[in-house]
């Protein structure tokens, strides 16, 4: 039986949008690099227009992403927050069910219906994401026939996003929290990752592969050069420099903006893992098995 969601999920939440757009992350919108038309407070309004469709007790999967979307459209007039959403839907409804997270999420992921698909295209089709083009099976522009996982598995092999529902969010227990764990993550209950710490998780996701938002709209050859880029400064953090100290890293980041080159995807797993990492820090969930 679903219990209300706990206001520290929430504040997780609302923390992980706040951090992200806190702390310079290169091509993406933040508190001291504005770019691609944006600002970090239209990212800001946009995650607590979010809040109350994304814990609406009770509330499926599907209708969390509709509602959120939606709420969020409304502030920004432009998409600021659909990754996000997206990702964060089913981990604020395990969350809500309690138990470890990882298998609460497991069984929430294995629950999503046909219903959670509809509400979710309808949704990414008033959200319009950049690059989105067509696909001759289950396309947005469409009412599904399957359920929202298999939608997302069909998705999994060109898109980052839809790789975490069929893969049980992997990339954020594999990747994700250990990077944050390994770049000096605050073991205090309430405090937050460090700027450096945020920087490296960013990286780790950037530096790995080609993100799936710069894919769909410039092509497989212009996002390896991100990720191609992304390498050197990851294997810096791994180290664990101050990137901020070089001049470079605020130059990269304007280059990025110069060209039109905004890695979202990797931006989304950020929020994602923290607040993965922010609410299960606060919801008393026990040790997570070993395997979803």
């Amino acid at each position: 039986m679903s219990v209300v969601p706990t206001p520290s999920a929430r504040a997780a939440f609302l923390g992980a949008c706040a951090l992200d757009v806190a702390v310079r992350k290169p091509g993406n919108v933040s508190a001291v690099s504005p770019g691609h038309g944006m600002d970090a407070g239209l990212f800001l309004a946009s995650a607590r227009a979010a809040e109350a469709g994304l814990f609406a007790a009770g509330a499926s999967v599907g209708e969390r992403i509709e509602a959120a979307v939606a709420a969020s459209l409304a502030v920004a007039g432009c998409n600021t927050n659909l990754g996000i959403v997206l990702l964060c839907a089913p981990l604020a409804l395990a969350f809500e069910r309690g138990g470890p997270a990882r298998r609460a999420l497991q069984a929430v992921l294995g629950e999503l219906a046909l219903s959670d698909a509809t509400a979710a295209f309808r949704a990414i089709a008033a959200a319009r994401p950049g690059g989105l083009g067509r696909t001759d099976i289950e396309d947005v522009s469409a009412p599904p026939t399957v359920s929202l996982l298999e939608a997302m598995t069909l998705a999994a092999g060109r898109d980052r996003i839809a790789r975490q529902y069929a893969s049980g969010y992997a990339d954020l227990w594999e990747i994700g929290l250990p990077a944050l764990a390994a770049h000096a993550m605050p073991t205090a209950p309430g405090r937050a990752p460090s700027a450096r710490a945020v920087q490296a998780l960013y990286l780790a996701f950037l530096g790995r592969w080609p993100d799936s938002h710069l894919v769909r709209k410039f092509g497989t050859a212009a996002a390896q050069r991100v990720t191609d880029e992304a390498g050197p400064w990851l294997a810096r953090a791994e180290q664990g420099e101050d990137l901020e100290r070089d001049p470079a890293f605020a130059a990269w980041d304007t280059s990025l903006k110069a060209r039109g080159l905004n890695p979202g995807t990797s931006a989304d797993l950020v929020v994602a893992t923290l607040f993965l990492a922010g609410a299960s820090s606060v919801v008393k969930s026990g040790p997570d098995p070993a395997s979803p």
